[in-house]
């Protein structure tokens, strides 16, 4: 049996939403087969696999995937301890993990025994807060944003955003929670550039903080998390409103999430960005000010500066989402529309092209050497089929016969 102490220490980044994780998650992924050649795990069979063990670490109710993710943390582990070398796990989710999943996630991963190393990467509030409201809005939540901000500068007010986003955006608390046995010199805090900052930057820093200076990598991804401007994000806040109950999620996700926000509305770099009024501001400031003198009292490993959590002044006039300029509004549904229409373009084409191959399939069957009887059968159930009475009577049969 392999020595725990001699094995390569596992990278565990727990948080925070919004800051680079996707990407992250996408690059590691896409290379996650060479990167094992090279000796570094990462563990996930599908993109959303980590995503899932998070989910079975700390029991979340997500949309149904809970149950789908049933043993995935276990799964993960396990392959996390039968690997020698260095391996790396990455959910901005587990950020909200309470400490009894905190330490049946170290336990499981063989802490003490083997180094686990705790990385969080963090962004200013002034960005975090409209990115965390926007993100709400891509999830099918209706909260004006008024009502968001007036939840989170109150999070003693039970119910409501408050806890989730506290749980998700806290860096100390995350830190007490995840690196409360740790030494800090195994806990390191990614700071995300400032606005301006070159493109490269972030990455880089992520490269320094996991270590992946010698690793070869194609940092080429599809997948993406991009925001939404200030009147695209309340044209979707209103199509959550008059879609949630005829939209089922699955169907959700694909349509609005991706197709709307993220390949189209996402892409109307023009409209004004979200940001937080002048108050909202001040007091993200001073809370983060907190937040680096107590950071800095602990004596985290720093991957970037500390600076970058103090928000930078807000530049231009804020545009308030729940009032929005209604022409630009207007011109993001024109946009909208458009796109919906050239999917459903596509699926009807799609659709012809199957009832076609239906059709040649049904007439090579016609055609076939088979008994009358047996061709009899076949044009019955193709009839039937056909008909909602007939799948119902087929159904009931197949139930009756246990197929």
């Amino acid at each position: 049996m392999t020595d725990p102490a001699t094995q390569g220490p596992i990278y565990l980044h727990v948080g925070t939403p919004k800051t680079g994780t996707s990407y992250l998650q996408d690059v590691l992924f896409g290379n996650r087969d060479g990167l094992a050649k090279q000796g570094l795990l990462y563990p996930a069979e599908r993109f959303d696999g980590q995503f899932l063990a998070a989910l079975d670490l700390m029991r979340l109710p997500w949309g149904g995937l809970e149950k789908e993710a049933v043993g995935a943390w276990d799964d993960l582990a396990r392959k996390v301890r039968a690997w020698d070398g260095p391996v790396i796990i990455s959910h901005e989710i587990l950020a909200t993990a309470k400490p009894a999943d905190v330490k049946r996630a170290l336990k499981s991963l063989g802490h003490p025994d083997r180094e686990v190393r705790i990385l969080v990467s963090v962004r200013d509030l002034a960005r975090q807060i409209p990115a965390e409201w926007q993100e709400n809005v891509k999830h099918r939540r209706t909260l004006r944003y008024k009502r968001f901000l007036e939840q989170i500068q109150d999070p003693e007010r039970p119910g409501g955003v408050a806890p989730w986003f506290w749980d998700a955006q806290d860096v100390p608390a995350i830190l007490g929670r995840w690196a409360a046995d740790l030494p800090a010199d195994r806990v390191t805090l990614i700071t995300v550039p400032p606005p301006g900052a070159d493109r490269d930057l972030l990455w880089q820093r992520f490269a320094e903080a996991f270590d992946l200076a010698d690793y070869k990598f194609d940092l080429h991804t599809e997948r993406a998390n991009p925001s939404m401007g200030v009147p695209e994000t309340a044209l979707l806040r209103r199509v959550n409103r008059a879609a949630t109950k005829v939209v089922p999620p699955k169907h959700y996700r694909v349509l609005v999430r991706e197709l709307l926000a993220h390949q189209t509305l996402a892409l109307r770099t023009e409209s004004p960005r979200l940001g937080v009024p002048q108050a909202v501001w001040e007091w993200a400031d001073s809370l983060a000010r907190g937040w680096v003198a107590t950071l800095q009292e602990r004596g985290y490993r720093v991957v970037g500066d500390l600076a970058d959590l103090t928000p930078a002044p807000a530049e231009g006039e804020y545009a308030d989402p729940d009032r929005p300029r209604e022409r630009q509004v207007a011109f993001a549904a024109v946009e909208a529309l458009t796109a919906l229409l050239v999917e459903a373009s596509r699926l009807r084409e799609v659709e012809e092209e199957l009832r076609a191959e239906l059709a040649e399939a049904r007439a090579a069957l016609d055609k076939a050497e088979l008994p009358f009887k047996e061709r009899t059968k076949v044009r019955a159930y193709t009839y039937a089929s056909g008909r909602p009475w007939g799948r119902r009577a087929i159904a009931a049969y197949k139930k009756r016969q246990g197929l």
